[in-house]
């Protein structure tokens, strides 16, 4: 479902023999003739977790990870680990035979704990109201234990990062973006969703960070006064004044997250993942941040931004806002990476180099360098909309 997966636990060792000569085996779920039930791939069981040799602290977070799922599924059974962030940790298993995926927030701060219960409440809500996109569905949750359990999807992340190295097939790079677009045509009920990003807030909090000049907000905030007062209203799926806090604009239901790496490629279409951040926005959100991540795809850049600016003035202006302010999120964080590989005094693995042979800090440089040009292309078209009112 997502990168390569780590077995939670080692290998067993060969099982002892009986007194008939044969090996003991261990009984696990079969079929309706005897056979042993598939799992898309899952190992069909694994060992106890006093039996485990992990050690340190990955196994004291795994050992809390399992102990919180089994308090909310007791009968789920591990079988590989599939991410560990440091904060949130994603292990398949099952469920009798059905495969599974927990998410355990393995740290305790606010901002965690705030992502993982919306992503709770998002698949929640998805039970009652079905998205015209696949989800995982929703299977069991504890919000107060940081658990959320929804079923395994089998495939292949059209992405194994969040800005990829090489970008994915022209043909997955149409069904990626399809599907978010498709999502962004949904009109959920009214309440059901908030404005998740307040925008006033978001200008000023990095312009005090120095990451957007005086003009810049002022532009901005052009573009934002036109937006509410309905001159050039975007059409297409939008609300005017969604959720608390709006402040009038205009809203688009959005995953918030879209980047190929939380699109799963299965066997039946793509199914999106990772929905922490779902909620309303300013219309073209999404597409602004697959047009961020996708630097080495301009043939789908080109064809983002034409959509963006063939629905009328009003979604070009919102496609904009977004795309100068995730561009500019994207720079803070890449800034920030660049900041821990330059303080790192150990050399990375050779297992954790590219393709090319670079290593993490210099593909970060590489990055921010190709997103601090890609933000002066957006100050100008934000500058050359403004130029238009």
């Amino acid at each position: 479902m997502y990168s390569t997966p780590t077995p939670v636990f080692p290998r067993r060792e060969p099982a002892p023999t009986g007194s008939s000569g044969r090996a003991a085996t261990t009984p696990g779920p079969v079929g309706a003739a005897g056979r042993p039930a598939r799992h898309a791939g899952l190992r069909p069981s694994a060992p106890p977790i006093g039996r485990t040799e992990a050690s340190g602290e990955r196994g004291e977070r795994m050992r809390r990870a399992l102990t919180a799922v089994r308090g909310v599924c007791p009968d789920f059974s591990p079988a590989q680990l599939l991410r560990d962030t440091g904060s949130t940790l994603l292990v398949v298993g099952t469920l009798g035979r059905r495969p599974v995926l927990a998410k355990y927030a393995a740290d305790t701060s606010p901002a965690v704990g705030d992502r993982l219960r919306h992503e709770i409440a998002v698949h929640r809500a998805f039970v009652r109201h079905r998205p015209p996109v696949r989800a995982p569905r929703l299977v069991a949750a504890d919000p107060g234990a940081g658990v959320l359990v929804t079923e395994f999807v089998p495939g292949r992340a059209a992405a194994g990062r969040r800005h990829p190295v090489a970008p994915p097939s022209p043909g997955d790079l149409r069904a990626v973006v399809g599907a978010f677009r498709r999502l962004n045509e949904w009109e959920p009920p009214g309440k059901t969703f908030s404005l998740t990003v307040d925008y006033p807030a978001r200008v000023v909090r990095y312009h005090a960070l120095g990451l957007l000049t005086d003009r810049d907000v002022g532009d901005i905030q052009t573009l934002l006064h036109g937006l509410r007062t309905g001159a050039g209203r975007p059409r297409g799926s939008v609300r005017q004044g969604v959720g608390d806090g709006s402040d009038g604009l205009p809203g688009q239901f959005c995953h918030g997250s879209a980047v190929p790496a939380n699109a799963v490629l299965s066997p039946t279409g793509p199914v999106l993942v990772g929905w922490e951040a779902a909620g309303w926005y300013l219309p073209g959100y999404d597409l602004a941040s697959l047009w961020a991540v996708l630097g080495d795809a301009p043939g789908t850049r080109r064809r983002i931004s034409h959509a963006a600016h063939t629905a009328g003035p009003g979604a070009r202006d919102a496609f904009l806002v977004n795309l100068l302010l995730v561009l500019t999120r994207e720079v803070r964080l890449c800034e920030e990476a660049v900041q821990r590989a330059m303080r790192a005094t150990t050399p990375p693995e050779p297992s954790a180099r590219s393709v090319g042979g670079l290593s993490p800090g210099e593909e970060q440089r590489l990055l921010l360098r190709r997103l601090h040009e890609d933000c002066a292309m957006a100050r100008g078209a934000v500058r050359a909309a403004v130029g238009t009112r």
